[in-house]
C-alpha cells in the first residue's frame, strides 16, 4: 500500500513536469495548478485523502515524499508562471511601446477646392463635352474689345466710371467687365473662323461691395457664330448646361426681353427654381423661377467686328455670373464668403 502510494505521486509529479512545461500562457498554468492543489477535487488533494486510514508509521513516511512532492510541484508553478508573465509583458510593449523621442507634430489637413473653382471646372467640363473650346484673354483689356467691338457706343451707361475701373492718364485701357470679348471677338479673330468658344475668368466693376455684388467676380460668357444659328440654338444648350450641372433633369428654362448692346434680340433666360420645383419658395420669392443669365443672338455690328459677314453668318452669346450659379447650388446667402479667407466656410466644400 505504502509503495503503491509513492508511485501514484511520482507519476503525479512527472505528468505535471510536462504538463507544466508545455503551458503556454499564464491561464493554463493556473488552471492546470487549480486542478492539481484545488481544495475540493484537485488531484494532489485527492491522493492526500488516501493516507487517512494508513498506520502512524506509514503515514509519516508518505507524508514527507507529500510536501517534497508539492514544493517542487509549487516551485515549478511559480518559475514556470514567472517565466510566461515576462513573456506576455514583454510582447504587450512591443504593441503598446511610446517613443518619447518623437516628435509629436499637429495632424497636418488637406486643402479644399475652392466653391468657385469647382464650379468652373464643372462648367468648362460640360461646355468641352458639346464642342466648345476654352478660350482665355487679358484682364487688361483694351477699349476696342471690352466695348466697341460688343456694339457698345461712346455714350452707353456701361463705359460710366461708375461701373468700370479704367487706367489713369490711359483711358483706352480698362480692367475687362466681362469675359464677353474672348469669345465673341478674340476667339474668331485668331481662329479665322467660326468657332463655339467659351471662356471663364475673374472681372471687375467699379462698384459698392454688399452682400450680393462684389468688385471682382468671375464669370462665364459663351459665343457661337455659324450659319443658321437660331435661338432655339441658345436654348436647348443652355437648358443642357443647366440640367447637367444641377444635376436635375427636370429643369426648364424660359426667356424674357432684356436689353444688352451686342445681341438682337436680347433675352433674360430664367430657370425653373431647383430648390421648390415651382412651387414657390424664398429663393425665386414665391414665383417659381429664379433669373440666372443674360443672352440673345448676335447683333449683326458684332459679327462684323469678328470677321463675318452677317448676311451670311449668325449667333448667339450669353453671359452669367460664376458666383451666382455656385450660390443658388450651394445655397451661399452671401457673396462676401468666397473671397473671406475663412476655412470654415472653404471646408464645407
Amino acid at each position: 500500500m505504502k509503495d503503491e502510494l509513492i508511485q501514484k505521486f511520482e507519476d503525479l509529479k512527472n505528468s505535471l513536469l510536462r504538463d507544466i512545461e508545455t503551458a503556454k500562457d499564464t491561464k493554463s498554468v493556473e488552471d492546470l495548478e487549480q486542478k492539481v492543489f484545488g481544495r475540493k477535487k484537485g488531484t494532489f488533494t485527492e491522493l492526500k485523502e488516501e493516507i487517512k486510514n494508513l498506520d502512524s508509521e506509514t503515514k509519516k513516511t508518505i507524508g514527507k515524499v507529500i510536501n517534497d512532492t508539492k514544493n517542487s510541484l509549487e516551485l515549478l508553478f511559480s518559475k514556470k508562471r514567472n517565466e510566461l508573465e515576462r513573456i506576455e509583458t514583454d510582447k504587450k510593449l512591443q504593441k503598446e511601446t511610446i517613443d518619447l523621442t518623437e516628435v509629436s507634430l499637429p495632424k497636418k489637413r488637406g486643402g479644399h477646392t475652392h466653391p468657385i473653382s469647382k464650379t468652373r471646372d464643372e462648367l468648362e467640363d460640360i461646355f468641352t463635352s458639346m464642342g466648345f473650346i476654352i478660350y482665355d484673354g487679358p484682364h487688361l483689356e483694351s477699349d476696342y474689345y471690352n466695348f466697341e467691338a460688343l456694339n457698345i457706343p461712346k455714350d452707353h451707361p456701361a463705359r460710366d466710371n461708375q461701373d468700370t475701373f479704367f487706367i489713369k492718364d490711359h483711358p483706352e485701357w480698362c480692367m475687362r467687365t466681362h469675359t464677353s470679348p474672348e469669345v465673341q471677338v478674340r476667339a474668331q479673330h485668331d481662329f479665322k473662323k467660326p468657332v463655339r468658344a467659351i471662356s471663364t475668368g475673374r472681372c471687375y466693376r467699379n462698384e459698392a461691395t454688399d452682400a450680393s455684388h462684389e468688385h471682382t467676380f468671375y464669370q462665364i460668357d459663351g459665343a457661337v457664330i455659324d450659319k443658321n444659328i437660331s435661338v432655339a440654338h441658345l436654348k436647348a444648350t443652355l437648358l443642357e448646361m443647366f440640367r447637367r450641372y444641377f444635376q436635375k433633369d427636370d429643369i426648364n428654362v424660359r426667356l424674357r426681353p432684356g436689353y444688352f448692346p451686342f445681341v438682337e434680340p436680347g433675352f433674360e433666360m430664367d430657370i425653373s427654381c431647383v430648390f421648390c420645383n415651382q412651387k414657390g419658395c424664398k429663393v425665386c420669392k414665391h414665383t417659381g423661377w429664379v433669373e440666372m443669365l443674360g443672352c440673345g443672338c448676335l447683333h449683326p455690328n458684332v459679327i462684323r467686328h469678328a470677321g463675318f459677314d452677317p448676311e451670311e453668318y449668325s449667333g448667339y452669346a450669353f453671359g452669367m455670373g460664376i458666383d451666382r450659379i455656385t450660390m443658388l447650388k450651394h445655397g451661399i446667402d452671401e457673396i462676401r464668403w468666397f473671397h473671406s479667407g475663412d476655412l470654415r466656410f472653404l471646408q464645407q466644400f
